[in-house]
C-alpha cells in the first residue's frame, strides 16, 4: 500500500509500528483482516527513525487500534532450547489521533 492509497482510506482496523532496531521503524496496516506494509514512492517499505512521524500519517483517519510491535532475536542464542511460541511483543500506543 502506498502513501497515496493510505490517503484514500478512511478507516483502518489496526496500524502496526514495527520496531526493527534502535530507532528504526516500519509501518503496516490491517484492512479487512489483511496486513500490508506501507511503501514509499520508490516501492520500498516506508521506514523512519521517529515513530511519531509514522503515527502522524494517520492523524486524520479512523484507527481502531494502533500498536508497537517488537520481536526479539535473542531467543536464538546458542545452547538455549528451541522456542515453541512467538516472542512478539505488542504494546498499545493509545490514542492514535495525535494533535
Amino acid at each position: 500500500m502506498t502513501l497515496d492509497e493510505i490517503s484514500q482510506v478512511a478507516m483502518f482496523d489496526k496500524v502496526k509500528i514495527h520496531s526493527l532496531e534502535s530507532n528504526l521503524y516500519q509501518v503496516s496496516v490491517v484492512l479487512d483482516g489483511e496486513e500490508v506494509f506501507v511503501m514509499n514512492d520508490k516501492g520500498r517499505c516506508l521506514t523512519s527513525h521517529n515513530k511519531l512521524d509514522l503515527q502522524s500519517l494517520f492523524k486524520d483517519k479512523q484507527v481502531a487500534k494502533m500498536v508497537l510491535i517488537h520481536q526479539s532475536a535473542y531467543d536464538e542464542m546458542v545452547g538455549q532450547p528451541v522456542r515453541e511460541g512467538s516472542n512478539v511483543l505488542e504494546v498499545s500506543l493509545g490514542n492514535p489521533n495525535l494533535s
